[in-house]
């Protein structure tokens, strides 16, 4: 297994390319961050966008949309357009899976912050139907999660009649990804089914799962072309404009009652801060691992290792010690919710693992140590 020699990305994470030197194409975009890109000019494109869609203070109405989920990068969106830019923006939160106590606690905190917040609730049983097929299809329970925080917030934006809307981070350039993608700052159809994480399966693939049928998916379909333009969306990432510094925007954010979780590290992780909204999030990313051999403490070891709050060799020690271990946690919320068997559940998990980058049994079986973790058959270094 190759990996970047700035960060701990592996060959194995797609779309993620590498220089003649070795270095992966996140650590590329992250040293453009720091060496190549004009923030004040950035700064200076968003205000002429912002003075574009700003509403005269005796106008009714919001000035922006922000899709929010009651995590760090949504209340740091909602603080940074209402008190830095002075926008009256509408929050709209696509209802996650099992929700978390302190997500539900989080997401009520953007409305103490002064902000409008929609609770879209879907339809439990359509979902429902979505994440066990997502889950057995294309080895993701949460991929009608995946499309409906996309869609929501769009379809929302058309029938208000909102034409702005914020976004955070680009993914691509925070985690790698092709350059196109990277120097994109918006965020349209063709960016949502190529980067937004459906695996190649589209809604209209959903219809007649358990007699589902087009009607019944509503929320799912994005709008068409003719709404987009007549209302005239302008979908932008916040992290094109601005340097995107989780870290940093997390401490301002706990000022304004942005809650951690105190009794220890996200499963699959060793931080305190991200994805603690979702229950069975940990499944979410041990499903990356047994496709690709790296999972969510990657994700976050690299990170800080490109923001220069860890060493390359500190990082190392933190995906090793926390990285794709069985989790225990999320699987047995995904058996409360799914009525699913542990052993249908495994079964699954194990259809989708690599058998090049596991130890295999004699018998086909993959190996697995006391506590039921795969055996690498690769070194992570």
């Amino acid at each position: 297994m190759n990996y970047c020699n700035v960060c701990l990305f592996p060959e194995t994470k797609p779309d993620l390319y590498f220089n003649d030197n070795g270095v992966c194409s996140a650590c590329i975009a992250a040293e453009s961050k720091d060496k190549g890109i004009d923030w004040k000019q950035r700064e200076a494109d968003f205000k002429t966008i912002i003075d574009k869609f700003k509403l005269k203070d005796d106008e009714i109405g919001y000035d922006c949309l922000i899709p929010v989920s009651g995590g760090k990068d949504s209340t740091y969106q909602a603080y940074f357009m209402k008190e830095v830019w002075g926008m009256n923006p509408l929050c709209v939160c696509f209802e996650t899976t099992m929700v978390t106590e302190i997500g539900r606690r989080n997401l009520d905190n953007i409305s103490k912050m002064g902000i409008d917040v929609i609770h879209f609730k879907k339809n439990y049983n359509a979902y429902k139907s979505m994440v066990k097929e997502g889950f057995i299809r294309v080895g993701d329970e949460m991929w009608p999660n995946h499309i409906g925080i996309f869609t929501i917030p769009i379809n929302i934006a058309v029938k208000f009649n909102i034409p702005l809307i914020i976004w955070g981070e680009n993914s691509q350039q925070e985690y790698g990804g092709p350059l196109e993608s990277i120097e994109n700052n918006k965020l349209t159809r063709s960016w949502l089914e190529e980067f937004g994480g459906l695996l190649g399966n589209r809604i209209q693939d959903m219809i007649g799962v358990d007699g589902l049928t087009a009607k019944e998916l509503t929320p799912y379909f994005y709008p068409s072309d003719e709404e987009i333009e007549k209302t005239g969306i302008t979908s932008i990432f916040l992290g094109h404009y601005f340097f995107w510094d989780a870290r940093k925007q997390l401490e301002i954010i706990k000022k304004h009652g942005f809650e951690v979780k105190e009794d220890g590290p996200v499963e699959g992780t060793y931080t305190n801060y991200e994805n603690i909204d979702e229950q069975i999030v940990g499944l979410h990313d041990y499903l990356k691992f047994v496709k690709y051999g790296f999972g969510r403490a990657t994700d976050h070891a690299c990170i800080d290792i490109r923001n220069k709050r860890l060493t390359r060799e500190e990082g190392l020690e933190l995906v090793k010690k926390f990285d794709g271990k069985y989790p225990h946690l999320s699987v047995n919320a995904f058996i409360e919710y799914s009525g699913m068997t542990k052993r249908e559940i495994d079964q699954i998990l194990d259809s989708y693992t690599n058998p090049v980058l596991f130890k295999m049994n004699d018998d086909g079986s993959f190996a697995r140590d006391n506590d039921g973790n795969l055996i690498r058959n690769f070194e992570i270094n």
